[in-house]
């Protein structure tokens, strides 16, 4: 098996359960602050299973970014691209955003810009402490 699909699985495994463990957080104060919460069987297995799938998934697809032979700009893509995909997926499997074009592209300009303002930011940051490595070894 490629090692970059094994470590995927792994990192995939050892973080999913994140998923519903934040879910669950988020459920129990819900119930708590919105007046007659409640959720049925299927909503809680959906989202349990959901947000299992996309802690997975999340948690894997770092992967993509230590691949050596690939661009910059090529693992960014299979990055983003895997996590927007599992995140409309997860939030309108769940109805936590309407299936409406004005909705989901209004998650798509949220989605877009905080995902490059996170990357932009940890990019930086890694390049900064390579910098400072190098001049300690020169």
């Amino acid at each position: 098996m490629n090692k970059y699909v094994k470590s995927f699985l792994h990192r995939g495994l050892a973080f999913a359960g994140f998923g519903p463990i934040i879910m669950g957080i988020i459920y129990l104060i819900l119930s708590y602050t919105v007046k007659d919460f409640s959720l049925d069987g299927k909503d809680v297995f959906t989202s349990i299973l959901s947000t299992y799938l996309l802690a997975f998934v999340h948690a894997g697809s770092s992967v993509f970014n230590q691949i050596e032979h690939w661009s910059i700009m090529k693992s960014l893509f299979f990055h983003f691209t895997t996590l927007y995909t599992v995140y409309v997926g997860c939030y309108l499997i769940n109805s936590w955003i309407p299936f409406n074009i004005l909705v989901v592209a209004t998650f798509t300009i949220i989605f877009v810009v905080t995902y490059f303002i996170i990357w932009l930011t940890v990019y930086l940051c890694v390049k900064s402490a390579s910098k400072k490595m190098s001049r300690k070894i020169v």
